[in-house]
């Protein structure tokens, strides 16, 4: 949706979706891979899969991102990169590798949004893949659905089914995400997470999930009844750091800081009527390229990715290149160790 910059974050969608993957202060995706059997991989990567959820804010949005736009940025050894490769229907990239840890990571997702009603229920189509490369293990999961609820209490939460699933190793997760029902909307169980892990083949249950996906979430073995955390909101999320611009110099054009710079800052500072100027000349710039394409019969291809969809409207991508280069936007190293 199109939105006066007074309900904007300052930031667009591809930093939002970026943030998920490298904003951490505690690594949970490292750990994926270094877990000494198959289960303890597969519960580290539902742990995982859980840090990518992130609280949004009702009443704010980030930008849309314009064609072509890219977001860079390097945790660590970590390095990730998006671009938006579909402006209609909005289609959005993410190829993150981790040469020290032999982990990839690709995601190809596209928000559809249903009105209904009194709220706004946006479907995250696309899978998400994870790589634990030492083990060749392949882990492919989806996302909850965005609900915003206008009345009777305004919110934004994430809700519905989540699968993970691991062919090799035949364990798969179903998470629910949802808020139960009360009096008119008030009260209720906000935020909540629930599902299992167990064997595909066999469907035997192994741990059962349960908790607040913003808080705490436990892991109960059924076999001996022992309780475990699986994850915690405030050790993971809490506390992050601000990325920041290393190399000046080695920003692209099409980088989203650099994209929506005049905007941010002018959010930032309050100024919104030199905010609604900027966020019009973005717009503007990308209509008139738009007509110059129209006119020549060119058709725009990604830099970075190659794309196609499925019949059910499923978006694909694959990145062009084997591994993300080091970017010149990095998080600081005291975001994973800070107390």
């Amino acid at each position: 949706m199109q939105l006066p910059p007074l309900f904007n974050l300052p930031k667009s969608h591809l930093q939002c979706y970026g943030e998920s993957v490298y904003c951490f202060r505690q690594d949970l995706l490292t750990r994926c891979g270094q877990g000494k059997t198959p289960l303890e991989r597969f519960t580290s990567v539902v742990a995982w899969s859980i840090s990518t959820t992130r609280p949004g804010i009702f009443g704010l949005a980030p930008y849309n991102p314009i064609l072509g736009e890219t977001h860079h940025v390097t945790n660590g050894t970590l390095n990730v990169l998006l671009e938006q490769v579909s402006h209609h229907p909005p289609v959005s990239a993410l190829h993150a590798t981790d040469a020290k840890e032999n982990i990839e990571l690709l995601w190809c997702q596209s928000p559809v949004p249903k009105f209904k009603g009194t709220s706004v229920e946006a479907v995250i189509r696309g899978k998400r893949q994870l790589w634990l490369q030492n083990f060749a293990e392949n882990y492919k999961m989806d996302s909850p659905k965005l609900q915003i609820k206008i009345f009777p209490v305004p919110s934004a939460d994430w809700v519905g089914d989540v699968s993970i699933r691991c062919k090799k190793s035949s364990l798969e997760a179903v998470l629910s995400f949802y808020k139960s029902q009360s009096f008119l909307g008030f009260g209720g169980n906000s935020r909540a997470i629930k599902g299992k892990i167990f064997h595909s083949k066999t469907l035997r249950t192994i741990f059962e999930v349960d908790g607040h996906w913003d808080r705490t979430v436990t892991l109960k073995d059924i076999h001996n009844g022992k309780v475990t955390v699986l994850y915690d909101a405030k050790e993971v999320i809490s506390k992050l750091n601000t990325p920041v611009v290393n190399d000046p110099k080695g920003l692209w054009p099409s980088e989203s800081a650099v994209v929506w710079s005049e905007l941010t800052q002018s959010i930032l500072k309050g100024d919104w009527e030199k905010a609604s100027a900027a966020k019009r000349g973005v717009e503007e710039r990308q209509r008139s390229l738009r007509r110059e394409r129209k006119s020549t019969g060119e058709d725009w291809v990604p830099k970075h990715f190659k794309l196609g969809n499925t019949k059910e409207g499923v978006w694909e991508c694959w990145p062009i290149e084997q591994a993300v280069p080091p970017a010149p936007i990095i998080v600081p190293v005291s975001n994973q160790n800070d107390s």
